[in-house]
């Protein structure tokens, strides 16, 4: 399809619905989000240079990034700082902007002006992994010279097909007991991705083999028991939320929780959070041993196996984690197993 033929469809389809958002129109006019952001005459192609560019993304001063998946949005604002890159793995690493970054999966990027200036990241299918937004606080004129700097002529995208996501070895065929005893045996939560590529499993079947008592399936609407809560009281929480090229982390307490339609939302000053309930498929509460004590979170997957969300405690090194996060977790379990009987 010939990119103005797209943006004029594209046109049409906004103008009969004018809310409708990119990742949207691009899957209802039958093509990736990449190709729309391309077909856009007042988009810029820019040069791959992943690292150097986010490197100089403070120099924009306070933005709004957002990261996310099919079934949740996450999005902050802050200062772009502290981007450190080494080959394909990075991060950044501020009490407001917190990323980390697979660049392995991005293969396009692009400055948007319409209708509001942004940096955009993709992945080699053609979906967003990363977008960066300028605010009423941000410097235009850097955001100008760095568009000027990176921005490369139009070329042809090349969008691959999805494959099928990983298979499932067998049960049967895994050391359930060396997978346990490796569990048992971590120091950081860190070491559990490590685990499931030592035991090629997925994490839904790490959860499914699990050592007794350090896993427990619970309906996905806990979710918003745990956030009304850490809004009633005020605990500090920590939100991880991406895809499989970038992962973005909220630290800190949230306040204004609302619901509409199957969204459930924080709104909250610096920090949104989007959760399309009716696509979370499974929840489960997953205690993980450290040096510092055992660590709880809250983990939430779509129907693909995907996890999508996960919950954690503000946790600061060294210390063991929050008594009231432990204690929310154990009262989110315990009414579950009220609730089953």
């Amino acid at each position: 399809m010939y990119a103005s033929t797209l943006w004029q469809r594209y046109q049409q389809l906004k103008a009969n619905t004018p809310m409708v958002r990119a990742r949207d129109a691009a899957r209802h006019l039958g093509v990736s989000e990449a190709e729309l952001v391309a077909a856009d005459p007042q988009s810029t192609m820019l040069f791959p240079k992943w690292a150097d560019i986010l490197g100089e993304l403070e120099s924009l001063g306070s933005v709004m990034t957002l990261t996310r998946n099919e079934a949740v949005v996450h999005e902050k604002t802050g200062v772009y700082a502290n981007v450190n890159i080494d080959g394909e793995i990075g991060l950044a690493l501020n009490p407001e902007i917190d990323l980390r970054f697979f660049l392995h999966s991005w293969r396009y990027g692009f400055a948007v002006r319409s209708p509001r200036p942004s940096i955009q990241f993709f992945d080699r299918h053609g979906d967003a992994v990363h977008k960066i937004f300028l605010t009423g606080k941000s410097d235009t004129a850097a955001y100008a010279r760095l568009v000027q700097h990176y921005g490369s002529s139009p070329s042809l995208l090349q969008v691959d097909n999805k494959s099928q996501p990983m298979e499932e070895p067998p049960d049967e065929s895994i050391d359930g007991e060396a997978f346990r005893h490796g569990w048992l045996g971590m120091k950081d939560t860190h070491e559990f991705f490590p685990l499931l590529r030592r035991f090629k499993l997925t994490r839904t079947q790490a959860l499914r083999l699990a050592p007794d008592g350090y896993v427990q399936e619970v309906d996905p609407d806990v979710i918003r028991t745990l956030l009304l809560t850490a809004s009633e009281t005020g605990i500090s929480i920590m939100v991880f939320a991406g895809n499989h090229g970038c992962l973005q982390i909220h630290t800190g307490p949230v306040h204004k929780i609302a619901t509409v339609d199957s969204w459930l939302n924080v709104l909250d000053p610096g920090f949104s959070l989007h959760v399309q309930t009716d696509l979370l498929e499974r929840a489960f509460i997953v205690r993980k041993p450290t040096q510092e004590g055992i660590v709880t979170s809250l983990e939430c997957y779509d129907a693909a196996g995907e996890m999508v969300v996960q919950f954690f405690g503000e946790r600061k090194p060294g210390r063991p984690e929050l008594p009231a996060w432990t204690a929310l977790l154990q009262q989110i379990g315990t009414e579950e197993v009220a609730d089953a009987y």
